[in-house]
């Protein structure tokens, strides 16, 4: 599928898609807290994304390649609510409440008037030990050096280049299988945005080029382990992992973060 440049009043509606995202974000902030469990988030989520005109688009999602009566069930959830060991895709549950120390990723997916907003954000759960907190601190920074080398004529692997060394350089590791991408009126579209460097990553940044960057950084090791329900994805050796994700487009003075 080939790359779908943006114009600018595509990108503005883009914009509002992700300030939505962002609103959610806002709302969910207050209600992280120990006790309250991830369907409890899922639903403060999923209406008011519902109250602002806007549908979830994760709810009832199955990835291309992935449909037919053998493969997994569509996500059931408006967010992914992933805890811990959890890399992302985690199921939100009524069983599974926040503990003191703990870290959620929420990832929130939506479409406002035909358009996507897509971002991820982790929070800590009260107050965590200092190897949590430097882990959220270090991929914050792994996505704003990925950011800054998302600018018209670079290369894409630009981007995955910085995010690798400087997980690496604080002693992390950088999750392979899953990536940033490409959106627009589809939750996924080309590019594909690898948080590693890869010399085949040779594709031009251009101008009206709309994606995320989610990089998804783990304590231990970068090895990943599927769940049996086909979504949840944990690390292999049990060790925590953090993700933040923003959208962007890319504009003659830069990128622009549709989801600051």
């Amino acid at each position: 599928m080939p790359i779908t440049l943006k114009s600018a009043k595509q990108i503005a509606l883009l914009r509002e898609a992700g300030q939505l995202v962002r609103a959610t974000f806002d709302l969910l902030r207050d209600h992280v807290r120990p006790g309250v469990t991830t369907a409890e988030l899922d639903a403060i989520a999923e209406e008011f994304i519902r109250s602002h005109g806007a549908e979830p688009v994760y709810k009832g999602y199955v990835p291309a390649g992935r449909r037919g009566p053998s493969k997994i069930p569509p996500f059931p959830g408006t967010i992914c609510a992933s805890i811990n060991d959890v890399i992302c895709h985690g199921i939100p549950s009524k069983k599974e409440r926040l503990r003191q120390g703990d870290v959620i990723g929420v990832d929130i997916g939506l479409r406002l008037n035909g358009w996507i907003g897509d971002a991820c954000e982790t929070y800590p759960v009260g107050d965590v030990d200092d190897a949590t907190h430097h882990l959220i601190e270090v991929t914050k920074q792994c996505l704003t050096l990925g950011i800054e080398q998302a600018r018209a004529g670079n290369t894409l692997r630009k981007i995955g280049a910085v995010i690798q060394q400087h997980a690496e350089s604080n002693g992390f590791s950088v999750v392979r299988e899953y990536t940033g991408h490409g959106l627009g009126r589809n939750l996924h579209e080309e590019p594909s945005v690898l948080h590693y460097d890869d010399p085949r990553n040779t594709q031009k940044i251009m101008v009206g080029m709309v994606f995320t960057i989610e990089p998804m950084v783990n304590a231990g090791k970068a090895s990943t382990r599927l769940e049996a329900d086909g979504w949840t994805v944990r690390t292999s050796d049990g060790q925590r992992s953090v993700q933040f994700e923003h959208t962007l487009a890319i504009t003659e003075e830069g990128p622009i973060i549709l989801t600051a």
